[in-house]
């Protein structure tokens, strides 16, 4: 079997050039391609009775692209989004192959013909204000690790970063203003390496400054307890570990299911209550595309609409006839 044929020199130069050097994606998304082939070879091996450095491109047909998409579902019990993600790298290594290589065309067409599904639309969860201080609140701030931590959920809630960006960031990304009529910054990196800048609160400055005090400009701003930079994983942890200590004192958090992202949307929620307008809040969080921060304003037009039907101004009541006024007539039977 040629080389041509073979799948595996695909997927190297795909993973290793295509994804890096031309289309410049994310590491995580690279992390992301890079799973989602570490699982399709070894099932699409086994049926096809090959090694995995073995497979030829024709052996990933369709039949084992869509069964392997319910393998997903069913064994795995992966998400409908979890399974259109995986389904979008396939498609992309498919587009990869048939480019350079025009004897696969016909097979990339048949792999890309495999339409993602639909899934139903997920509701935004965000928190309250109320909730939001009580999270702020949980950290023992008398502690080394409390103040960290303290300082870690005030800059998640103050710039709606991720939490692989708020693991990224270091000293030299913080611009902190020495006077009050300067403004504080600090520059993230978010997806395909895109930079943004986020205003900083007084308070959030105070805190980093604090934080950061005598430490090299290279250093990760948010260490562990090992001293070694905070991973996305660590902040997840860290985020439901205050959430359980939280929920004593604010019992309707255990109805929510609260992670970094869920601030991300309380950020933005908040931040569409206090009038900010959504090309900004788009700006602020670091999307792309103005469709995917609508998503907050809808969620402010509901909340919009349930207060308004609250104070909704009814019709005026029909008077009754006056025999069907009860107090009118005890009166008139009492004179």
């Amino acid at each position: 079997m040629t080389k041509v044929n073979l799948l595996g020199p695909w997927v190297r130069r795909f993973l290793l050039e295509y994804l890096v050097s031309e289309r410049n994606l994310a590491r995580n998304t690279q992390r992301s391609y890079r799973d989602t082939l570490s699982l399709l070879l070894p099932f699409v091996a086994q049926p096809v009775r090959k090694e995995v450095d073995q497979i030829s491109v024709i052996d990933v047909s369709p039949e084992f692209v869509r069964l392997f998409l319910l393998h997903l579902e069913q064994s795995r019990n992966c998400t409908v989004g979890t399974r259109n993600q995986r389904l979008a790298a396939i498609h992309s290594l498919a587009r990869f192959v048939g480019l350079y290589s025009p004897e696969h065309i016909e097979w990339c067409g048949q792999l890309r013909t495999i339409p993602p599904k639909r899934a139903p639309r997920s509701t935004i969860t965000y928190l309250e204000k109320s909730e939001m201080d009580a999270l702020l609140n949980a950290p023992d701030q008398s502690t080394d690790q409390g103040r960290r931590d303290h300082a870690l959920l005030l800059f998640l809630y103050n710039t709606g970063v991720r939490a692989d960006e708020a693991a990224q960031v270091k000293i030299v990304d913080l611009f902190l203003a020495d006077s009050s009529r300067d403004h504080s910054l600090v520059q993230v990196r978010g997806k395909g390496n895109k930079l943004r800048r986020c205003p900083l609160w007084s308070q959030t400055v105070a805190e980093l400054s604090s934080l950061i005090a005598s430490r090299p400009p290279n250093d990760h701003v948010f260490l562990n307890r090992c001293g070694q930079p905070i991973t996305r994983f660590g902040i997840h942890t860290m985020v439901e570990r205050y959430v359980q200590r939280t929920l004593a004192g604010m019992p309707s958090l255990a109805n929510k299911r609260v992670s970094p992202h869920t601030i991300r949307h309380t950020t933005a929620t908040h931040l569409l209550r206090a009038g900010v307008d959504i090309n900004t809040i788009r700006a602020w969080l670091g999307h792309v595309s103005l469709n995917t921060t609508n998503v907050y304003a809808e969620v402010d037009l509901e909340m919009k609409a349930k207060a308004l039907a609250s104070c909704e101004v009814r019709g005026a009541v029909p008077p009754k006839h006056w025999k069907e006024d009860v107090a009118l007539m005890q009166f008139l039977r009492s004179l």
